[in-house]
């Protein structure tokens, strides 16, 4: 009886640990972005990064802009880098266009 018992709670306990984990699996991750670090998405498709510093901090915000708040990025099906302004996220805050 007792290892009936034993089996049962740590099949609750094991049950309680793959469901918090799954619900943190779900959950969005914030991406880690450095300060004086580069990121890139090549001619060829490839995502990069670069180490960057204060040389040339002027040429480097020549021609650039800042991201709006609320941009979506993704990858396509075709394995292209896409992005996507305005709503992704249903009234109760789940991504909309998750899986079923």
């Amino acid at each position: 009886m007792r290892f009936a018992t034993e089996a049962f709670l740590g099949a609750i306990v094991l049950s309680a640990t793959v469901a918090a984990a799954w619900a943190q699996a779900s959950a969005p991750a914030p991406w880690e972005l450095k300060h004086d670090t580069g990121y890139a998405y090549s001619k060829d498709g490839k995502l990069l990064t670069y180490k960057m510093g204060t040389n040339n901090a002027g040429l480097l915000f020549k021609g650039a802009r800042k991201v709006p708040k609320g941009t979506l990025f993704f990858i396509g099906q075709n394995g292209e880098l896409y992005m996507r302004r305005g709503p992704y996220l249903e009234s109760d805050g789940t991504f909309m266009f998750g899986s079923d």
